[in-house]
């Protein structure tokens, strides 16, 4: 089988390391897949869904609040901010602070910093859509 080798790491810990046959990460340029005997790239990632598919051709889907790539070799390395699986996102909560997101968006507030709320609305559309996908 065409393998690669997979790590991805949070600030907290080894979240995955391991033989795939592929990878699909959100670029900043848009998703792109990691396959065997891929060119080498170094990548920044944005909020989104992170692929693998592991040596069984099984798929497992992640959310991510972005991070950075590197691939050379058949060794791909994720340093990612966070990597939540469907079973780990508590949907309520999401759909909560895309709520709280929403409104704070909405309001004239002066003061309000309208990247870190576009973000706050971001992660929380993207662990909706993936916890949907999913269950």
């Amino acid at each position: 089988m065409k393998e690669i080798h997979l790590e991805i790491v949070t600030p907290s810990k080894m979240a995955f390391n391991g033989e795939i046959l592929s990878v699909k990460v959100p670029g900043t340029k848009g998703s792109f897949q990691i396959l065997f005997n891929h060119a080498p790239i170094l990548s920044s990632l944005e909020i989104g869904m992170i692929k693998i598919v592991d040596v069984e051709n099984k798929a497992s889907y992640f959310s991510t609040s972005g991070g950075t790539l590197e691939a050379k070799n058949n060794n791909v390395i994720l340093l990612v901010e966070s990597l939540e699986s469907p079973e780990e996102i508590n949907l309520k909560r999401a759909e909560e602070s895309m709520q709280r997101a929403k409104e704070r968006l909405s309001s004239k507030n002066a003061n309000l910093d309208q990247v870190r709320a576009e973000n706050s609305l971001k992660r929380a559309l993207n662990r909706i859509k993936l916890y949907n996908k999913i269950k």
